[in-house]
């Protein structure tokens, strides 16, 4: 009795297809030419969707150089691949790693100068290409989603971009870029206002002012506390916190680290409250609206001087002339621009380790609090002083 026919796939790339198994999971099925045989494996979820994503996956992770069967040597003359094919792939295999979303941002200008151009192919992007690339974008100001212009833009944002678009090309199977990218120590220029502790009170004055900006404080008091990078303090959420120990794990859980190695950080005792009621997480994945609005009424200097990162280095200034040259390893270590050896999640709070550069934290929340009751607790008295959890009851 003949074989039946495999019905028609629900979606096919090269070889491989998607087809439905009743009951179970969708199956990816193709013909291993090295076994001869036709081969399947399950897509690991019944959402044609993300079967088709897996489907994806499997298709760019087999894919190479091709090969001569019988010399085994790669084929000769082979076509350079489309420049936006390749974007595309590498940002389908970038998918829920580290670093996606700003990838997808800086390859996304890629793919705006890429609409004159559609059939530009790897081949033909050298030191000429990227230079036309790079007076093209930066002539392009930075926008608001309503179109209305920001600031203009950077030679380093342009740059990112570039370095972006390397590491696409270079993770195509046999491709290579052939142009080199521009240190960012040699286009970047390092924003030099810090905020002092009245100007940090000026904005917690700001965020408490209104019931609607409650994520602005809430980001506020996660960047004081804890030193962290914007994107780590979007990303945060309550399994990163150890409650007995105090120490909170900026990096999330399965979240691979990057060169922007995120740290373990003992936490200020005045932020702990909101960790353990879990109010210290935002609920939005960003904070601009409210920060650009409370940088105009407080005339905090523009373009990148007074951005979101700028509590982060106020804070590391601020602390290290408290915690002194001699001991700034723990700054280093807090901001991540050290690894901490210490295994024990325990010992991180001693002052040997990171409990200098607590010690200054909390103080400087202190200093924070008298300018601005209300910024770290939640409760005040009439003469503004702050109230405290006692056995029995309230005191201040």
């Amino acid at each position: 009795m003949p074989a039946s026919r495999r019905p028609k796939p629900l979606y096919q790339r090269g070889p491989y297809s998607l087809h439905r198994r009743p009951g179970r999971n969708l199956e990816i099925v193709w013909y291993d030419t090295e076994r001869k045989r036709e081969r399947s494996t399950s897509a690991g979820t019944a959402d044609v969707e993300a079967g088709k994503l897996a489907l994806d996956r499997a298709f760019l992770l087999s894919a190479g150089v091709r090969h001569c069967p019988t010399c085994h040597r790669p084929w000769e003359g082979e076509a350079s691949p489309l420049l936006a094919d390749v974007i595309a792939d590498y940002l389908l295999l970038a998918d829920g790693k580290a670093g996606a979303r700003s990838a997808r941002g800086r390859l996304g200008h890629v793919i705006g100068y890429l609409a004159d151009r559609p059939e530009t192919r790897c081949a033909d992007v050298d030191g000429r290409w990227i230079d036309d690339f790079r007076r093209w974008l930066l002539a392009m100001p930075v926008r608001a989603k309503d179109g209305a212009v920001l600031r203009p833009r950077s030679i380093g944002a342009v740059e990112g971009c570039v370095l972006q678009l390397a590491a696409a090309i270079n993770a195509a199977p046999g491709q290579a870029a052939q142009f080199r990218p521009e240190q960012p120590k040699a286009v970047s220029r390092s924003p030099v206002y810090r905020a002092d502790v009245k100007t940090l009170a000026a904005m917690f004055r700001f965020a408490t002012a209104e019931p609607h900006r409650l994520n602005l404080l809430r980001y506020l008091r996660f960047a004081v506390a804890t030193w962290a990078r914007p994107d780590a303090i979007f990303d945060a959420g309550p399994a990163q916190w150890h409650s007995a120990a105090r120490v909170l794990d900026l990096n999330p859980p399965n979240r691979k680290q990057t060169r922007k190695y995120r740290p373990k950080v003992p936490t200020a005792r005045q932020f702990v409250p909101f960790l353990d009621s879990g109010e210290a997480f935002l609920t939005v994945g960003s904070v601009r609206a409210s920060w650009g609005k409370m940088r105009d009424e407080l005339h905090l200097p523009g373009e990148r001087e007074a951005g979101e990162k700028l509590i982060r280095r106020s804070v590391a200034t601020l602390a290290r002339k408290r915690i002194g040259e001699a001991n700034w390893r723990q700054g280093e270590m807090m901001l991540g621009h050290v690894k901490a050896s210490i295994s024990d999640i325990y010992a991180l709070p001693d002052p040997a380790n990171l409990g200098l550069a607590l010690a200054a934290t909390e103080a400087i929340i202190e200093e924070v609090e008298a300018l601005a009751p209300g910024a770290f607790y939640r409760n005040v008295t009439a003469n503004g002083r702050p109230l405290e959890v006692v056995e029995g009851g309230l005191s201040d």
